[in-house]
């Protein structure tokens, strides 16, 4: 089966909490949290353009995790659970959030009886600036404040980013 040829990696590590991580060919961790860089970019049924396309995504900066590597080719899950492939050009290294579940509450300081500063709706996209233990500090149409973990895809639990 042609899908073992993908899935190979390079290296085994271990991440802070004990858990085996794979390093790929790109020389970072498998599985990892990036962003779509243009607003439109084509999921491949295989790592390579001769693949059919099986979905076009149209939103800059939506969050996806690459869960394989094949040379210039990252395969890809959303926060749908649909996966497929994508050449490495059109992805980022940027951090986002994407609020999936309800109207969550931008607030002003990591707390829930601080002020809100806006409400976020489903399909909002966030910049994640830094997540501590509770909260991830995050900027969206302009406007900064703190979303509670938990509330959005594109971090992972105990994921810490400065």
């Amino acid at each position: 089966d042609g899908e073992q040829l993908w899935l190979s990696y390079d290296a085994e590590t271990r991440d802070a909490d004990g858990r085996t991580v794979a390093i790929g060919g790109s020389g970072l961790r498998i599985p990892r949290f990036v962003s779509l860089r243009p607003s439109e970019v084509n999921l491949r049924t295989g790592p390579g353009v001769q693949y059919p396309i099986d979905w076009v995504y149209r939103r800059a900066g939506m969050p996806v995790e690459v869960v394989a590597e094949f040379e210039n080719w990252r395969k890809v899950r959303d926060w749908q659970g649909a996966v497929g492939w994508v050449h490495q050009s059109m992805l980022s290294g940027r951090r986002t959030a994407l609020v999936t579940d309800g109207i969550q509450v931008l607030f002003r300081d990591p707390e829930e009886t601080a002020p809100p500063v806006a409400r976020l709706e489903p399909s909002v996209i966030a910049e994640i600036k830094n997540c501590g233990p509770g909260w991830c500090r995050v900027s969206a149409a302009g406007l900064r404040g703190w979303l509670k973990r938990g509330t959005f895809w594109g971090l992972y639990p105990g994921e810490g980013i400065d």
